[in-house]
């Protein structure tokens, strides 16, 4: 927005230190005449006739007044022009680091040196602000990367079978038919993921009170038929545990953390185990699988997009995006809780979701 021009803050602060100066010799001046002069008389003789006397010593007070405001008013903007700009020199900085940071370049730091005060209060703030928009748009960055190549690599082996289908009229239609619905599916999938990921990050949803215990359940039955397939003994206990957030992304925060369980699990004889409660005003929720031993630098990573975790099975019914823990994180995060992670004793993972408690009646709703 266009602004009309006006005087600094280094002009303001020097013409108000000036003002300050002038004010305060004047106050001195004024009493030092009242106070003092008024002592004085106005005609006394003295030794050899020669006294002094109010007249005279007003005159001569006059002109030294007059030098001396002179004098106050200069040492008052000169001063006050240098301390305005010793006081605005970190201001300065902190303006040109925020242009910096405008044109587009956000590892600039000011770094203010000396002690603790408002402009370096101001200065660390505006660091963490820097560093933790350079850290956003990086993983902003990496996000669109990764997601344009996994939607690319669905793309390419469609227009690659296309193309031998093309050049071999007489081929098996049937397969290649077969094999572009599988990867058209997959496709679909992420793009969906994807929705979902940025629908949860914004946190625009309506609200509702939902029991995750009653999701963890249906989540379960979902996912059964898939855990027998590789015979793994899937357990859900627990009692209710009431939050306010939306059922369809809640649902799918869970689910994606019990499918989770169940894909990276032992190959026969794993156990997912679904535990639901509450904890004063938290309610939580706490899916734990058996599985191969995960390393514990690894853990931190799980949750980022298109993150699959080089040291945890995959199976090829399920190879995944690496989307799963990336969005449960993020709709916990956009319902105003916390998700952990942790490796399990034995081998296996330990994923703990906890969201604040809402208090439910008897007709369901929110009390």
């Amino acid at each position: 927005m266009a602004r009309r021009p006006g005087p600094s803050t280094r002009l303001k602060l020097t013409l108000s230190y000036a003002g300050v100066v002038l004010v305060t010799g004047a106050v001195l001046l004024a009493v030092v005449w009242l106070f003092l002069l008024r002592y004085v008389p106005d005609n006394s003789q003295g030794l050899l006739g020669i006294a002094p006397n109010r007249y005279l010593l007003s005159r001569v007070f006059g002109r030294a007044a007059a030098v001396t405001m002179g004098v106050l008013l200069v040492l008052g903007l000169g001063g006050g022009w240098i301390l305005a700009g010793r006081m605005l020199a970190p201001l300065t900085r902190i303006t040109a680091a925020a242009r910096t940071a405008g044109s587009g370049s956000l590892s600039h730091r000011i770094r203010l040196e000396g002690r603790q005060d408002e402009f370096r209060e101001l200065a660390d703030a505006f660091d963490g602000m820097l560093e933790r928009l350079e850290s956003h748009v990086a993983e902003q960055q990496r996000f669109a990367a990764n997601a344009s190549h996994e939607l690319r690599t669905p793309l390419a082996i469609s227009q690659a079978m296309l193309d031998v289908a093309r050049r071999d009229p007489d081929g098996d239609h049937d397969e290649v038919f077969a094999r572009l619905q599988a990867v058209n599916s997959r496709a679909i999938d992420l793009t969906e993921a994807l929705l979902l990921l940025g629908r949860s990050d914004r946190g625009n949803f309506a609200r509702e009170s939902v029991d995750l215990s009653l999701l963890a359940e249906e989540a379960a039955e979902v996912l059964l038929p898939r855990a027998e397939e590789r015979g793994i003994t899937l357990d859900v206990t627990g009692g209710a545990a009431p939050v306010a957030g939306s059922a369809e992304l809640l649902l799918r925060m869970v689910t994606n953390l019990v499918q989770n369980a169940v894909v990276h699990n032992l190959p026969e004889g794993g156990t997912v185990t679904v535990r639901t409660g509450t904890l004063g005003d938290v309610s939580e929720l706490r899916v734990e699988n058996t599985g191969p031993p995960v390393p514990p630098d690894l853990v931190p990573t799980l949750t980022e997009p298109f993150r699959r975790g080089s040291e945890r099975v995959r199976t090829d019914e399920h190879a995944g995006a690496g989307l799963g823990l990336a969005i449960a994180q993020s709709v916990v995060r956009a319902h105003g809780g916390s998700l952990d992670l942790a490796p399990r004793d034995g081998g296996g993972l330990t994923v703990t979701v906890r969201l604040p408690r809402t208090e439910r009646t008897s007709a369901g709703q929110t009390a």
